[in-house]
Order: C-alpha cells, then sequence, then structure tokens
C-alpha cells in the first residue's frame, strides 16, 4: 500500500512538471503595442512628414526651413543620435542653375570631411520620395573635436521647381540598427503637400436689360 501511494505521488509530481512545462512552450508571447506617429508640416519649408510620438522636436534649423527630431536620451545633448528634416537649398532665382542632387552631395561630403577624421562612404545610391528623385549617401567617421564616431544617413530630394531637401540621421554606429527604421519611416511619410487651388471669384453680375418699351394700342381700333 505504502508503495503504490508512492507511486501515485510521483505520477502526480510528473504530470504537474509535465504540466507545467506545456504551459511554459503554449504560452502566448508579449504582445507589443506599436508606438503612435505624429505628423508636421514646417511652413517655410513647405513639406510634412510622421515621426513616433516617443521622439520629440528639439528645435527649428536652418532658419526655420527645417526641424531636428530625436527621442531622450541620457547622454549630453551633444552626443544624442538625432535626425534632421530641412529644405537645404531654396529654389534658384532668375537665371540661375539649381544645385543639384550630385552637387548637394559632394558640398555635404567636403563638409563632413572636414569636420571629421577617418571618412568612409559606406553607400551611395539613387532613390525615390515622394515620387521625385532622390539620393542617399551614408558615411562613417570619427569626429575630430570630440573624438565620437558617427554614421550619418543623408537622403537628398529635389522637389518640382529644383529646390533641395534632406532628411538626415546621426547616430553611433552601434544604434544604426534601431534608428534606421525610424528614418525608413520619415521617409515613407515625406512629403510635399499639393497647394491648395485658388479661390474662383464669384461671377460677376450681368446687368439687367430693361423690357423693351409696349406698343401702344390704338383707343378705337378700326373694323375689318
Amino acid at each position: 500500500m505504502r508503495l503504490l501511494l508512492r507511486g501515485s505521488i510521483l505520477v502526480a509530481a510528473v504530470f504537474c512538471v509535465c504540466s507545467a512545462a506545456v504551459c511554459q512552450t503554449t504560452a502566448a508571447p508579449p504582445v507589443h503595442k506599436a508606438i503612435p506617429w505624429k505628423q508636421s508640416c514646417q511652413p517655410n519649408g513647405g513639406f510634412c512628414f510622421r515621426y513616433p510620438s516617443s521622439w520629440e522636436i528639439l528645435t527649428d534649423t536652418l532658419a526655420g526651413h527645417g526641424v531636428v527630431i530625436a527621442p531622450a536620451q541620457k547622454q549630453d545633448r551633444s552626443l544624442w543620435d538625432e535626425i534632421t528634416i530641412a529644405m537645404v537649398a531654396p529654389p534658384p532665382e532668375g537665371d540661375e542653375e539649381g544645385i543639384g542632387l550630385d552637387g548637394i552631395i559632394q558640398q555635404a561630403s567636403s563638409g563632413l570631411r572636414e569636420s571629421g577624421q577617418s571618412f568612409e562612404t559606406l553607400q551611395r545610391q539613387q532613390r525615390t520620395v515622394d515620387h521625385k528623385p532622390a539620393q542617399l549617401l551614408k558615411v562613417q567617421y570619427r569626429e575630430k573635436s570630440s573624438g565620437r564616431d558617427w554614421i550619418e544617413v543623408l537622403v537628398f530630394i529635389e522637389g518640382p521647381d529644383s529646390e533641395i531637401y534632406s532628411v538626415a540621421l546621426k547616430c553611433a554606429p552601434e544604434n544604426l540598427a534601431r534608428r534606421e527604421p525610424v528614418l525608413n519611416g520619415v521617409l515613407g511619410s515625406w512629403n510635399l503637400p499639393e497647394p491648395a487651388p485658388p479661390a474662383v471669384a464669384p461671377d460677376e453680375e450681368l446687368p439687367v436689360q430693361p423690357d423693351p418699351p409696349a406698343k401702344p394700342v390704338p383707343a378705337n381700333p378700326s373694323p375689318h
């Protein structure tokens, strides 16, 4: 009897262990709620885009023609990962020629080479953003002033009037995998809103034509 009781206890213990294992393997994984995105439109820059609600608009840049967005970070502000969205070259005036995508990339590369060392171009690619021609430039360098390693992913977009816009991610190399999906989301939502159609002026009222004068009726019409 004692042996049978021990056997029953052992079977029950094994059953409990197996049940717990089954529960652990069949438990549904935790559901991660998607972070909502917000929209921002820049009147001076003329563009709109969406960004995660957990990120913040830090400041205006380029005389109100752009903004910097970033998530909250613990280190000094100068070391934060960030994305800058801006108009970087206005439409040419008169007979001027626009700088073009190749020209703006050459300027950006030269500026980064001057401020950094160990400069390396990782990728250059033609893109399309909001049905407009664009080019991507991805570089890595070490900042001379701080000794910090950076990766920058710059996407330049040519507008309908030969103006140039930029959506640029700047982040630490180890954070690229986390920040690049946000950059792609901003690019996917970036657009130049269609201008509102001009207000149609109401038709001018036509002058009212006076009725023609009635013909006089004879007082005593002659009989036929």
